[in-house]
């Protein structure tokens, strides 16, 4: 129940629409979801931020973003998952070799564990955040808004900066 309420909170607090470039790329809250708010619920949000967070530019279809993730806890954490203001589904996605040797992206259900006072890198063609059936033009320039939600209910928000960028073109193990 609070993880429905958590998901769904988060999901609230990321709906809005895509606004002009400039924030810094390590802006970021972190916004307590559980209905207690007790310290033990935001303790893995707190410990989280993001460095050089950005998204590739899509007109349409899918795409995703990236950066650096910090723990700057002593304890791992777990991201189980993401919303954004520019994106009605997301998943976690990892990159991996079929069995014909092509690279494919599926969801990682198991979510991003980050280490204790380490970092997890999200990057084109490795781990990332995919945002699904995107319907309006994501472009250069713009900003998008982004929510992790972690394994103990709480959620860091952060705004991403959208860049232009050709790689990263794998293909979605359903599409196989």
């Amino acid at each position: 129940m609070i993880r429905m309420r958590a998901r769904m909170a988060a999901a609230v607090l990321a709906l809005g629409l895509l606004g002009a470039a400039g924030c810094s790329q390590e802006a970021g809250t972190t916004t307590p979801t559980s209905s207690e708010g007790s310290r033990a619920a935001t303790e893995q949000a707190a410990a989280v931020k993001i460095n050089d967070g950005w998204v590739k530019a899509a007109d349409k279809g899918m795409t995703a973003a990236f950066g650096v993730l910090v723990n700057s806890s002593g304890k791992e954490v777990r991201i189980v998952s993401s919303t954004s203001n520019a994106s009605p589904v997301m998943e976690l996605h990892e990159t991996i070799e079929n069995a014909d040797g092509e690279m494919v992206m599926q969801e990682k259900e198991s979510g991003f564990v980050i280490p204790a006072n380490s970092q997890y890198v999200l990057q084109p063609g490795a781990n990332h955040l995919m945002l699904m059936d995107v319907v309006q033009p994501i472009k250069a320039g713009d900003t998008v808004k982004l929510a992790l939600e972690f394994e103990d209910g709480s959620a860091y928000e952060f705004d991403a900066p959208v860049k232009d960028y050709t790689g990263a073109n794998e293909r979605y193990v359903d599409d196989e």
